[in-house]
């Protein structure tokens, strides 16, 4: 996934960019609002509000009237009003410094899977016998389709976004949940063990001891002669 970092202050942007760098996604990152609006190829905007040349809310207002990419305000300005008028000029979340890491990965992963969900072009997910339809939130097993909650569709999907990849219990947490979820963890293992029942294998979703979880891959059943 490729971010798009909009922060002229350096001792924020640096980090944040070697962070997420760490965390496997293609960073970008301008220090001004023209030359975010001249920037191609992101799949993510974290675009702060405080910028030297343009106003971030203008900024936001532009790449929302030609672009339906994903915008994740962050800024110091931690008002309703300013959350409100953010989201209103077509931010997609809003986060106010200072933020913890792990929420803003988590946040851009959850805005990105939400906004490709919904787009006219999203086409189901095919895994083995799997089909996964995020526009619709439906799921398909051999063309017979599965009734999930939609928690344990939440979670199937975040499995689904890196199939064979080892997801752990904090960031399915934090994603499906909740970035600050303090509750039971038990919570995981109960819709785990809910989705395996309903998909008819335990084999789709496989433990690994002390880490998390991956999504496997069984083949489709034989067609009868």
């Amino acid at each position: 996934m490729h971010v798009l970092v909009v922060e002229d202050d350096d001792a924020i942007a640096e980090p944040l960019v070697e962070g997420l760098s760490r965390q496997g996604f293609t960073v970008s990152r301008v220090a001004t609002g023209a030359a975010a609006l001249e920037a191609d190829g992101a799949q993510v905007v974290l675009l702060d509000l405080g910028l030297p040349d343009l106003d971030g809310y203008e900024v936001c207002r532009r790449l929302r009237a030609r672009s339906d990419v994903p915008i994740l305000v962050i800024s110091a300005r931690g008002d309703e009003v300013d959350r409100v008028v953010g989201l209103e000029l077509g931010a997609d979340d809003y986060l106010v410094k200072p933020f913890g890491f792990r929420e803003l990965v988590a946040r851009i992963r959850a805005v990105s899977r939400r906004t490709s969900s919904v787009g006219d072009g999203a086409r189901p997910q095919q895994i083995g016998s799997l089909e996964i339809d995020r526009r619709r939130r439906r799921v398909h097993i051999d063309d017979e389709e599965v009734a999930l909650t939609p928690k344990e569709f939440d979670l199937l999907a975040c499995l689904a976004d890196e199939p064979g990849t080892v997801i752990t219990r904090e960031r399915l947490l934090s994603e499906v949940w909740d970035p600050h979820w303090y509750g039971p963890t038990r919570t995981l293992d109960v819709h785990v063990a809910s989705v395996r029942k309903k998909l008819g294998d335990p084999r789709w979703v496989e433990t690994v001891r002390g880490v998390g979880f991956r999504l496997g891959m069984v083949a489709a059943a034989p067609t009868a002669p």
